[in-house]
């Protein structure tokens, strides 16, 4: 098997579903500017300014851009053996919980010795359903989502 270095269409359709889309930049629960899908930097290094608007195909070009750099975190720190979903689901978790949380995580720990452990790696992204220190329903259905994606490489959002 080819080492898998790229996401694919799963992870975008993935992302764009539980980023969802604002063409007017806003402060997230983290209190940082994000436009777009997520977007809190564009292609050319600024950073997401309030106020800032875009239209719907540059949301999707920062997106790709975005997600190149999470191709690249994950193929750095995930162990070489692992296929087209499970990297799909990891750039995804990277890229909404960045990619230090995912480093120092124990999802990577269990997924770079047995990529295969579907059931502790399902419980390990379970873990993830936090913002603020509470529960949140978005995020319990987004790694929900993902862990399913890992594990058995179908799309579903658990609307």
């Amino acid at each position: 098997m080819a080492k898998i270095t790229q996401a694919s269409t799963k992870c975008f359709q993935l992302v764009k579903h539980f980023e969802s889309l604002f063409l007017r930049a806003y402060l997230c629960p983290a209190n940082v500017p994000t436009i777009g899908y997520g977007t809190t930097i564009y292609p050319d290094g600024r950073k997401v300014k309030i106020g800032e608007t875009c239209t719907i195909e540059q949301a999707e070009v920062f997106l790709q851009y975005d997600l190149k750099y999470f191709n690249q975190r994950v193929d750095a720190l995930a162990i070489d053996s692992i296929n087209q979903n499970q990297f799909d689901a990891l750039v995804s978790f990277c890229y909404n919980v960045g990619s230090k949380n995912l480093q120092d995580s124990t999802l990577l720990k269990i997924v770079n010795t047995n990529p295969n452990d579907n059931e502790n790696i399902a419980a390990q992204f379970a873990r993830w359903n936090k913002g603020g220190g509470k529960v949140l329903k978005g995020l319990t259905r987004r790694r929900k989502a993902e862990a399913y994606l890992y594990t058995t490489g179908e799309l579903n959002f658990f609307e």
